[in-house]
């Protein structure tokens, strides 16, 4: 199995901007529908974005028309354009395979923090 680094969780305020990056190591990343995850404490993993091969795109409702998900084949790279963020986005977000188990372990992943 490949790891995953997730990057550019932070603090910001409610009403702000975020933008996560997600980079897999392995050469059949293109062939992978992927997806953004987020947990809270004590709560189940939830499955917020994804991203198929061929480019189109499911969103959660709780994020649908704030967050954008998008990949770049060349780099391996997936990433999570967040806008309009609130304080209930706060989580720690993974990206992984949209169907788990796949081919990729799970990342450190990225803090991600909304204050009001």
């Amino acid at each position: 199995q490949v790891q995953l680094v997730e990057s550019g969780g932070g603090l910001v305020q409610a009403g702000g901007s975020l933008r996560l990056s997600c980079v897999a190591s392995d050469s059949t990343f293109s062939i992978n529908a992927m997806a953004w995850y987020r947990q809270t404490p004590g709560k189940q993993r939830e499955l917020v974005a994804t991203i198929y091969r061929g480019g189109s795109t499911n969103y959660a409702d709780s994020v649908k028309g704030r967050f954008t998900i998008s990949r770049d084949n060349a780099k391996n790279t997936v990433y999570l354009q967040m806008n309009s963020l609130k304080p209930e986005d706060t989580a720690v977000y993974y990206c992984n395979s949209r169907w788990i188990p796949g081919p990729y372990l799970w990342g450190q992943g990225t803090q991600v923090t909304v204050s009001s």
